[in-house]
């Protein structure tokens, strides 16, 4: 009976010691969390609280090391936002006050009588191609600001592709004809339907015919729809100056502009808003480029019955 009694005491013991140990190891813990919770707070974010599964903190130390982590990548994002908007600003002191200030001049110009007859008429006809690309800008910009603050609307609805896209381009072939570019459309007579919103897919199209028109130097364009297994395929192709083999995995990111071998004009924006259309629209979009030879969009949508 006294053994029995010796053993629970040493057990009884023993437990209540290892229990202190746990508990001084836990202080211990909690005093070294405080302090990297500090050394946090003051900006040094790649602390991390280090612990066993078996100790008591464990859970706790876990979760703060999920809510450091949560919190860098979030601020990462909003530094990656405030040097876009950054970027943006700088684009649009260029992109915007230059060609209005040239705007204001031929206007002036012409306002003043400074240049009469056909000069002026041709004036005349400048400030208005400057005033209707300066549109377009800001039309672009404000399809930008939308989809990044997910205001852009979106009405999906059944329609026949092939049709909807010839009613597009046939606006297109003045200006095809205007600036001398051979083009070659081939849709076929079968119906295929899709799910889109008609008004993304005209902005879709319209700003990978103006993105090879603006900075491709090609002289000729082809867009050729077709059906592939289950989806919808449209190619654009053009065969200009192309795009380098570095560019072509950052084509579709916002405000990228390739260096070499394409014009400097352009926003940078609207192979970017191409690309987040097609995306809500359950669509898929590539480019596949040869260097001074051509370059291919391709267009992907899944049909339905």
């Amino acid at each position: 009976m006294e053994i029995a009694m010796i053993i629970s005491v040493i057990i009884t013991t023993l437990s209540l010691l290892t229990s202190y140990l746990r508990i001084k190891q836990a202080k211990k813990q909690i005093s070294e969390m405080k302090d990297i919770l500090v050394d946090i707070k003051n900006g040094n974010s790649n602390r991390r609280i280090l612990s066993t599964p078996n100790e008591l903190v464990a859970p706790i130390a876990y979760e703060i090391n999920e809510i450091i982590i949560s919190y860098e990548d979030k601020l990462s994002a909003f530094r990656q936002t405030e040097d876009t908007n950054k970027q943006l600003m700088t684009s649009l002191s260029h992109d915007v006050r230059t060609p209005l200030t040239t705007l204001i001049g031929y206007l002036d110009a012409a306002h003043k009588g400074i240049v009469t007859g056909e000069e002026r008429e041709n004036y005349i006809r400048i400030a208005r191609r400057k005033a209707y690309n300066l549109k377009e800008y800001i039309d672009m910009l404000f399809d930008w600001f939308k989809l990044n603050s997910d205001e852009f609307p979106m009405e999906m609805n059944r329609v026949e592709i092939g049709e909807l896209t010839r009613s597009i381009l046939i606006d297109w072939i003045p200006i095809f004809e205007d600036k001398k570019i051979d083009y070659s459309v081939e849709i076929p007579e079968q119906a295929l339907q899709v799910k889109l919103d008609t008004e993304a897919y005209i902005r879709i199209l319209s700003n990978l015919i103006q993105n090879v028109i603006a900075h491709s130097s090609a002289d000729k364009i082809e867009i050729t729809l077709s059906k592939q297994d289950k989806n919808v395929k449209i190619l654009l192709a053009d065969n200009g100056v192309g795009i380098e083999e570095k560019d072509l995995a950052h084509i579709f990111e916002r405000l990228y502009k390739c260096d070499k071998g394409r014009s400097e004009k352009g926003s940078g924006l609207g192979l970017y808003i191409v690309y987040q259309l097609v995306k809500r629209m359950k669509g898929k979009i590539t480019v596949d480029s040869i260097r001074w030879k051509k370059t291919v969009f391709t267009l992907c949508f899944p049909l339905i019955d």
